[in-house]
């Protein structure tokens, strides 16, 4: 489980995500949406982790959705700070949406299999 790529890069994606935090903390950001972007953008990895200790195929895709709804408002909260100016860097976008790309790919998969 602990070298599972998803949880390796969802980990990393909420280090991330609070090193950005912290930026624009200091950037003066509205203090809202900094709360908001660190929740649901911690809160991916921490579902994903959730998800490996599901009750069944079900319990397990179930757990996967809500981290993909989770993984689509921190790409809107991230998509907000870039289009508003307080952070330019589009790299931390990018590996959201992999995630993204994984969890889809990944909830698919279970659902064949189930």
């Amino acid at each position: 489980m602990a070298d599972s790529p998803l949880i390796i890069k969802s980990k990393a994606f909420a280090l991330d995500v609070i090193q950005v935090c912290k930026q624009l903390r200091v950037a003066k950001c509205e203090s809202a949406l900094i709360n908001q972007f660190l929740r649901s953008g911690t809160s991916i990895g921490a579902n994903i982790r959730e998800a490996f200790y599901a009750h069944g195929k079900a319990d397990f895709i179930a757990k996967l959705q809500i981290t993909l709804k989770e993984c689509s408002e921190t790409e809107y909260w991230i998509e907000l700070v870039l289009e508003s100016g307080y952070y330019r860097d589009k790299a931390l976008l990018d590996k959201c949406t992999e995630i993204k790309r994984i969890l889809i790919a990944s909830i698919n998969t279970a659902k064949e299999n189930k």
